[in-house]
């Protein structure tokens, strides 16, 4: 079979630009497939969408040569604040709070918006000599013991060593491969939207539980934050229906005045949140990667972060298999990949599950329990190191490219 190229990976959302960009580098070739064509990923409108990338997704970014272009439009993220309560009352008096200080590694993580981030990778694509860029949906897909093989809806063929799916929580991909899928539905919906505010966040982070769910307060450049808003799907649909200014009415008491005056910026989104996980991250000739692999409650702001540190797993050991002269769309070869990432999926899914429940109610017993818990954790200082380091993503066995190094 003559390949056309090492990779063929399905999806150009953020994964398949990161995997595509970080296997090139490394000498591999890469076709990466999109539905959509680059002018509609590439609007430079503020939408308010943005992601809380940790300090381990940053330096993958600089690693792979996207971070310079997405530097001057990131906001570190310097401190965490984790407080409980109600709606118009005041927190909790126990807290848990991350200091970056308390690492010496740096920020936490760094806020970018959606707009900044998948620009700058849609310019590395553009520029890189490895890397062929096609528009069109995927009809089907076929593998033997030599290669894989896509044909897109308008009768195009692209032939590779592997199939790589970047292409989301219904990724066509695994469907195609016969991977099944657990999850379920949490029956809450994601309320999502950027307020303008008048004093300074300080790059301060908030996370606030709420008896229907988390509300997360995310620092963006220019006195201007990202909020994460869960509620149930009945009163998320009410909410949404409403206009603007009564949509911040509701917003008020929930995100408090310690920011002063708010006003919305941006659009309103909703997405509704369940968790999925693929029962294999890899067949024959085929592997999955972030969301189609696995998506879960965006409690812990894991999502993007360990759809990135797939690729970092997977673009190491392919890159390290093809150097040994190993054929990398052998099972053999991502089993590696797998044993590498399931557990980690797995405690990270079991972790932000078991938050959600213990978190989204307003049980007195569990309050208590939960507050107390924050309160130790916050009075141990080794302790409350660790759990930074968890959230800045430097802990566990990283891949080189989270670690900043290159393949």
């Amino acid at each position: 079979m003559t390949h056309t190229s090492d990779l063929l990976i399905v999806g150009g959302g953020l994964n398949g630009p990161a995997l595509a960009l970080a296997a090139a580098n490394a000498g591999l070739s890469v076709t990466i497939i999109d539905a959509l064509p680059a002018h509609a990923r590439m609007s430079e409108d503020f939408d308010g969408r943005g992601y809380a990338l940790s300090l381990g997704s940053q330096r993958l970014l600089k690693a792979t040569g996207v971070w310079p272009a997405v530097a001057p439009n990131a906001q570190p993220i310097l401190d965490v604040k984790v407080t409980d309560g109600k709606p118009g009352e005041a927190p909790a008096p126990f807290m848990l709070e991350f200091d970056h200080a308390e690492i010496d590694d740096g920020p936490v993580g760094f806020m970018v918006e959606d707009r900044f981030l998948r620009r700058a990778f849609l310019d590395a694509l553009d520029s890189h000599d490895n890397i062929t860029q096609v528009e069109g949906m995927v009809a089907a897909q076929e593998v033997t013991a030599h290669g894989a093989t896509l044909t897109l809806a308008d009768g195009t063929t692209l032939n590779g060593k592997l199939i790589v799916g970047c292409d989301g929580r219904g990724s066509g991909t695994a469907i195609r491969a016969g991977i099944k899928r657990t999850g379920w539905s949490y029956k809450q919906t994601a309320l999502v939207c950027a307020i303008q505010h008048e004093k300074p966040h300080g790059g301060c982070a908030h996370q606030y539980f709420l008896p229907p769910g988390p509300l997360a307060i995310l620092p963006l450049p220019n006195n201007q934050s990202s909020i994460v808003w869960t509620e149930s799907d009945k009163v998320a649909q009410q909410i949404q229906a409403l206009s603007d200014e009564d949509y911040l009415e509701v917003l008020k008491p929930r995100f408090g005045d310690f920011l002063g005056k708010i006003s919305l910026a941006g659009g309103r989104f909703t997405y509704p949140l369940n968790i999925t996980l693929a029962n294999a991250f890899y067949a024959p000739r085929v592997a999955l990667v972030g969301d189609a692999a696995h998506g879960m409650h965006p409690i812990a702001g894991q999502g993007l972060n360990a759809g990135l540190k797939d690729v970092g797993a997977l673009t190491e050991v392919l890159v390290e298999a093809h150097r040994r002269g190993e054929d990398i769309g052998r099972e053999d070869v991502l089993a590696r990949y797998s044993q590498w990432r399931r557990f980690d999926i797995a405690t990270m899914a079991l972790m932000t599950d078991t938050f959600n429940k213990l978190f989204s109610n307003d049980n007195p017993m569990l309050r208590l329990m939960r507050d107390l818990g924050m309160g130790v954790v916050n009075s141990l200082p080794s302790v409350r190191r660790e759990a930074i380091r968890e959230a800045a993503g430097v802990n566990g066995d990283l891949p080189k490219l989270m670690r900043g190094l290159a393949l």
